[in-house]
Formats: structure tokens, sequence, C-alpha cells
């Protein structure tokens, strides 16, 4: 059967269980659970036959929000905790794993822009990141310890102001898609130039090396963070401005929920390079080896849990689809 075919044949059909995913309450269980049926049964056929066409990932996303439907009324165990972390997050950056491609090209060419400008005119960090900053900043330099910045204050109180600031700004990335994604680049681009500018402007005064191991003994997971942020402020705004083939308030309301499951997913991170920030990064004494290392393990575990760990769980979860669809067929 050709795509065209198959699409013309189901499309009416899928739109009405569009609204059993969007209203579960206005459906009984059975009804339900034969949408379900019915449309990982059309994802089985659409996978053999059209395993790279725009519908399989239609289907499949209509499966999953008919899925989660079926089980959001079971009593939530303790284990939600653990397993928001461990199997949503995951599968959720895999839906938006094109946002996060985004996000990514967005804040690393925001980067370039502020090294390039920095280069261009050794007076641009200025303009971006303050006067008094950068005063106080070359002072540190002269007094022989460039990273002073980060023992300023005591340990608990810097934890709490950098962790509720970093947090802050991952909401606002977030909350900026509701004005269109764009809005949110915007966001990015600023993060991005200044992150581009500050560690140019220390590689401008010979610290690189030593820059770069305070700035990213802490910025591994929290630049990270804030890109994995801006990915779920694209997915709320994409998806009124690119509703595809679901109906504008669906799509919205489907990249909402998406983006702020992502975003509260960050938490954890922004703590973690709070802290790190706060009670690791001033102790510029400790050995490149040990910080280098820490880089390193924050690189991996961020790569692992946003890219290979949401690859992981949507192979399990497609193959469960398929064998469910299988078995019933055969019934």
């Amino acid at each position: 059967m050709k795509e065209v075919t198959f699409i013309r044949q189901n499309l009416e059909k899928w739109r009405g269980y569009e609204t059993v995913a969007e209203s579960p309450a206005l459906s009984t269980p059975d009804e339900m659970a034969d949408a379900y049926i019915d449309v990982t049964s059309d994802l089985a056929f659409s996978q053999t036959h059209y395993p790279k066409s725009r519908i399989t990932l239609y289907l499949n996303n209509l499966a999953s929000a008919i899925h989660q439907n079926i089980y959001r009324n079971k009593r939530e165990r303790w284990s939600r905790i653990i397993t928001f972390w461990t199997q949503e997050v995951p599968q959720t950056m895999w839906e938006a794993r094109r946002e996060l491609r985004l996000s990514f090209i967005i804040f690393l060419i925001s980067v370039v822009v502020g090294l390039v400008s920095q280069l261009i005119d050794p007076e641009f960090s200025r303009l971006i990141l303050g006067n008094s900053y950068v005063d106080m900043t070359l002072e540190n330099i002269e007094n022989g310890n460039p990273m002073a910045v980060y023992d300023g204050d005591p340990e608990g109180l810097m934890f709490v102001g950098i962790t509720t600031n970093n947090i802050k700004v991952s909401f606002v990335a977030f909350v900026s898609g509701l004005l269109t994604s764009f809005c949110t680049g915007f966001v990015l681009l600023q993060n991005g130039i200044m992150l581009g500018a500050f560690q140019t402007f220390f590689a401008q005064h010979g610290l690189l090396w030593d820059s770069a191991l305070a700035i990213w003994l802490h910025g591994t997971i929290e630049i990270s963070a804030i890109i994995v942020a801006g990915a779920a402020g694209i997915a709320m705004g994409n998806g009124w401005l690119f509703p595809g083939t679901y109906s504008r308030l669906y799509s919205f309301r489907r990249g909402a929920k998406r983006g702020l499951k992502i975003v509260i997913g960050t938490v954890p991170l922004f703590c973690v390079a709070g802290f790190i920030e706060s009670f690791m990064t001033r102790h510029t004494e400790w050995s490149d080896l040990f910080r280098l290392t820490v880089i390193l393990l924050s690189a991996a575990f961020i790569i692992y849990y946003y890219v290979v760990l949401p690859y992981l769980r949507n192979k399990v979860q497609t193959s469960n689809h398929k064998n469910y669809a299988n078995r019933k067929a055969q019934d």
C-alpha cells in the first residue's frame, strides 16, 4: 500500500484518537484501550513499510500519549520519583531531540560570536559583563588570584544564590517559548555570547587553561542544563508555531507538557552545578588532573543521560509497541 493511501484511509480515525490522547476524561477505559490497540497496530504497519516517514513518528508519539493516559490514573508509588528521571525524562528528551540539537547549535554559534567579538574588540567584555565585573577580575589577575570571584562568599550562601539564579535562568529560557521559540533562542544567544567573551577574556590574559579548569568544573553541567532548558522552550514555542498534523491547541499543550517535564528534569543538575561552583571551584590549588577528571566525568554523564539513554529508552519502547501490536494481530 502506498503511504499516501495509508494516510488517507486512516487520517480521520487518527484525528479522533488525538481527542482520546488530549482529553482522556472524555473517554472510557475501554475506548482508550481500543484506541491504543488500533494505533499500535497502525504503528507496526508503518514501521514495517515506511520506517523513515514522518507518519511513523506521528503514530509513535500518538501511541505514547494514549499509553500514558491509560496508566496515569494508576495509584502512584514513591518510585515515581525515580522513574521520572530514569524513564520519563529520557523518553521526553528523545521526542525533543531535534529541539535539543537546535538549542545546542544556537548556543554554540553564540559562543563563537562572543569569542570573535572579544578578539576584535578587547573592550567587548565590558559591554557584556559590565565594567565593575571586568575591573574586579583585572584586579584579581594583578593580585595573582584570577579566580577569586569564586571564593568571595561563604560556601553555603553562595550555593543558595547560584543555584537559585541558575534555575531561574532555565525557567526563563523555557517560559520564553510562550512568546515563540525565537525568544528562547535569544536567551540562549545572550548566555552563549557571555560565555564566549568571558572565556576569551581570560585567554587574552594568558589564563586560558587555568580559567577553563575553573569555569568548566561546574560549567560542564551548568551550561549543558541551560542548553537543555533551551530545548524545552523551543519545544513549547514550536508547538504552536509548527503544529504539523496536530491541531494547534493540542500541539501547543503537548509541547508545553514536554517542555515542562524537561525543564523540571534540569533542577537536580543545577543543584549539582551550584554545589560544585560553591564548594569546589574556589579550590584552584587542587591538581589539574583531579579537576579535569571531574569535567570529563560530568561531560560523560551529560552525553549518556541526554543522548545515549533517550535513544536506548526509545528503542525499547518502540520494540514493545511493535510486539504488542503483533500479539494483538495474532489474537
